[in-house]
């Protein structure tokens, strides 16, 4: 027994070391060198590429962006997981399909279902405007990725139709865990479908949605995916998140340390997200 242990936990601490700890740490590396593509050399420079990025205007835009387009996500995902969730429960024909077409957007992988929505969202051959054009809401084309307020929007909404999926699983668990018979008792009582679900079951299923918004947080502060597929950070960085930044900045430039730079600043953000949702769980005393 004292051998399995550590046996079985080996796979795991490899996993985490040679993908999660050494990356890191590398990345940390990085980020006080001037390594580059062309000169691989670790040569210290101190903080010179933080002082860089911060100087940088491209660099601070792509953290508000990264900021809104976390916040507007998680938001739209929990809303949109819940209504899912509650219609999942209920009994209805063709349940089992409606399921399948729910959890159809985690299952596809991101590059494909991304490319579809690059077409989708073409500014002249979207199926999306043919249908309002049909329906009288626009006239002409709409250029969803070339104007800076609607790239925002369609990347958002991509993003939250990939991860609703998840979400909608998460709080159908917490709704299968609520007793049954809490809710019999509120219908006895004469308690509506709204009044049942504001005073009983969301309370109730508050700890999960928060479990729910802190997988959708960091799934989204690192999502680089749907960003360079669609946009590419454009137009003119209206849609650069600081995933994206980095790559464009450590990859495409070549300028390795900045780019570590960049994403080591992911580090403090997701973590102070992370304590903050776990505090709050925490206190609702879940665990």
């Amino acid at each position: 027994m004292g051998f399995l242990a550590p046996a079985f936990l080996l796979p795991s601490a490899i996993y985490i070391i040679g993908l999660v700890a050494f990356p890191f740490f590398l990345a940390l590396a990085y980020s006080f060198s001037d390594v580059t593509t062309g000169d691989p050399s670790l040569d210290f420079v101190g903080l010179r590429n933080y002082r860089a990025i911060f100087g940088d205007p491209i660099f601070w835009r792509s953290l508000r962006n990264t900021i809104v387009f976390t916040s507007v996500s998680v938001v739209l995902t929990i809303i949109v997981a819940n209504a899912l969730a509650l219609i999942l429960t209920a009994d209805f024909k063709f349940k089992r399909l409606v399921r399948f077409f729910v959890l159809l957007p985690w299952t596809t992988p991101v590059a494909l279902s991304a490319i579809a929505w690059l077409w989708m969202l073409h500014s002249l051959f979207s199926p999306i405007d043919w249908v309002l054009r049909q329906l009288g809401l626009i006239e002409g084309h709409v250029v969803w990725l070339g104007n800076p307020g609607l790239a925002m929007a369609s990347v958002i909404g991509v993003h939250t139709w990939r991860i609703v999926p998840l979400a909608t699983v998460i709080i159908l668990a917490g709704l299968a865990a609520i007793p049954s018979d809490i809710k019999e008792q509120a219908r006895i009582d004469g308690a509506g479908f709204w009044r049942t679900f504001r005073e009983i079951t969301l309370p109730l299923l508050r700890p999960v949605v928060v479990v729910a918004s802190l997988f959708g947080a960091i799934l989204t502060f690192t999502d680089i995916a749907i960003v360079f597929i669609l946009t590419r950070g454009g137009p003119l960085n209206a849609t650069q998140v600081l995933p994206s930044y980095a790559f464009f900045k450590g990859i495409e430039a070549g300028a390795l340390a900045q780019g570590a730079a960049i994403a080591l600043f992911l580090f403090p953000l997701v973590l102070a997200a992370v304590i903050a949702i776990l505090r709050a769980v925490r206190k609702m005393e879940i665990f």
